[in-house]
């Protein structure tokens, strides 16, 4: 009867001990994700409800879209005279929580668009530099007609951190090119086309190359660096492999989510088989007043505010 007492409390020890090593491991991660959003966690004005939406949402329980933004710069690049950089990379994320894909509509920098800051139509990229993040984000939702719950906005460092801190990416490059490095070296980095395994710097000159063609190329290149990044990240499967991430590009990041939200968007994509939807803002080149714009065409602004608009309304 003892000897049946003591393999019970045995195993109550053991499931104590299983409960609490779980417990701490939790504590222990979301510890991590909150020392990283508490140093890049930075709140709209707007506060955390888009105006285009009529009720607050949550990554736990809905569709949501995320801006990604591409600032021009790094630690030798920085703005002296503390003014926003423009931005070099703008893509809108929707994360579809039914079908686990991600729907990745990538803005041209030089797109003309009203802004709502300035009162004037001018190149999306300037936004920034106009009114920062909130600036960007009333553009983009005056553009497309479409709620922006969340941001993301980085600049070189982060991106190269990112990168690296992961193992480099497999892109299929479509096009052979010289580009420059971070350190704004001529040629440094040269890139055949086809299949192969990127660094952070070699990745960089992919996204950032456009003199070989024009900003619509661009765009579709920055689509497959950041579906790569994606799908390396993801393939983590583990939720405490991202400390690693999070202590790279931490000091070089800013965004409006919170621990709890990236803790639930990992949990919901993480060890899936995402399925990355790809799509560009079809523009049209144009010279006004000597000045170079790309002119969106409207019917396909409408039909990407549709459907980006069907998938976030989705229950």
């Amino acid at each position: 009867m003892k000897k049946n007492g003591y393999k019970k409390n045995r195993f109550r020890i053991l499931i104590f001990t299983v409960i609490a090593c779980l417990l701490l491991g939790g504590t222990y991660i979301y510890s991590q994700f909150y020392d990283f959003t508490s140093h890049t966690f930075r709140e709209l004005e707007r506060g955390s409800k888009s105006n285009k939406r009529e009720q607050m949402i949550s990554p736990l329980k809905d569709n949501i879209s995320i801006l990604i933004i591409g600032e021009d710069t790094s630690e030798t690049r920085e703005n002296g005279d503390g003014t926003n950089a423009r931005s070099d990379a703008l893509l809108l994320a929707t994360i579809n929580k039914q079908d686990t894909a991600i729907n990745l509509v990538s803005i041209p920098r030089d797109t003309r668009m009203y802004i709502p800051i300035k009162d004037k139509e001018d190149k999306i990229a300037h936004a920034h530099a106009f009114g920062g993040i909130e600036g960007t984000i009333d553009t983009v939702e005056n553009f497309l007609d479409v709620p922006v719950d969340y941001y993301i906005k980085f600049n070189f460092d982060s991106f190269l951190s990112l990168i690296d801190t992961i193992g480099g990416i497999d892109v299929d490059v479509p096009v052979t090119f010289t580009e420059q490095d971070s350190q704004d070296k001529a040629g440094a980095i040269h890139l055949e086309k086809g299949h192969q395994h990127l660094s952070g710097e070699q990745a960089l000159a992919l996204t950032r190359t456009r003199k070989i063609d024009n900003d619509f190329f661009r765009g579709q290149r920055q689509q497959l660096v950041i579906e790569a990044i994606g799908k390396k990240v993801l393939s983590l499967n583990s939720i405490g492999k991202m400390n690693d991430i999070l202590d790279e590009v931490g000091p070089h990041t800013s965004t409006n989510l919170s621990a709890k939200n990236i803790l639930t968007i990992a949990s919901t994509l993480m060890g899936k088989n995402i399925e990355f939807n790809k799509q560009q803002i079809k523009c049209n080149d144009e010279y006004i007043n000597g000045i170079y714009y790309a002119i969106p065409d409207i019917e396909n602004v409408k039909e990407i505010s549709r459907e980006i608009n069907q998938v976030l309304q989705e229950k």
